[in-house]
């Protein structure tokens, strides 16, 4: 089978998380962030989602402070590494820790009332961001979300050695100009006093 040139891009990124690169990144990455908690606790009381799915979930950062408002049995996160799925069964065991790529989620349409990325769609090449994004919004039954780096213009940033790996874009502006079911309900700015790496995040609703 013959790949087409937007798969082998995805795939070489897909492999990259997949590899000692990406084992790496969940090394650098392993402390979760109390900081972090009273942002889900508003964004939870907000959306009251009967379950979650996060997509790059790596550890399980974000997870953690969701199970504080739901049950654990009810979260669900996906990553391609398999060294960070492993880490997280082993610390929150009810969670559901899925091994699958972002482009093509393993869930039936609208299963969750809220789906969401942090630091995820930064890391898709342009080819394939349109598809990830695609299925972000299929597998949400009400509210997506997004925390990604923002650029008013797309433009890459070097990563660790890596040739497009990291874009910094306005991804508010292109899920509704790909996915114009969503209505944005608010935007604000995360920054390091917040738990975030000065992160813009965007929260939207389906219709």
């Amino acid at each position: 089978m013959t790949l087409e040139p937007n798969e082998l891009q995805a795939t070489r990124l897909e492999q990259l998380w997949s590899s000692d690169f990406g084992d790496q990144y969940v090394s650098r990455n392993s402390a979760l962030d109390p900081g972090r908690g009273k942002f889900w606790a508003q964004i939870m009381a907000e959306t009251n989602p009967r379950n979650v799915l996060e997509v790059g979930c790596n550890l399980g950062g974000n997870l953690a402070h969701i199970a504080e408002h739901l049950e654990a049995m009810n979260i669900y996160g996906i990553d391609v590494n398999a060294k960070a799925l492993r880490t997280l069964r082993g610390s929150m065991p009810d969670v559901n820790a899925v091994h699958s790529v972002a482009r093509s989620l393993p869930f039936r349409d609208r299963m969750f009332d809220l789906v969401f990325t942090t630091g995820v769609l930064i890391h898709q090449p342009d080819s394939t961001l349109p598809l990830v994004m695609a299925e972000v919004v299929r597998c949400s039954g009400r509210y997506v979300l997004a925390g990604e780096y923002y650029a008013q213009e797309s433009v890459e940033i070097g990563y660790r050695g890596e040739i497009g790996a990291l874009f910094k874009r306005d991804y508010g502006q292109l899920y509704q100009e790909y996915c114009p079911e969503l209505t944005l309900l608010r935007k604000g700015f995360l920054g390091k006093d917040d738990g975030w790496d000065d992160v813009t995040f965007w929260l939207f609703e389906r219709d």
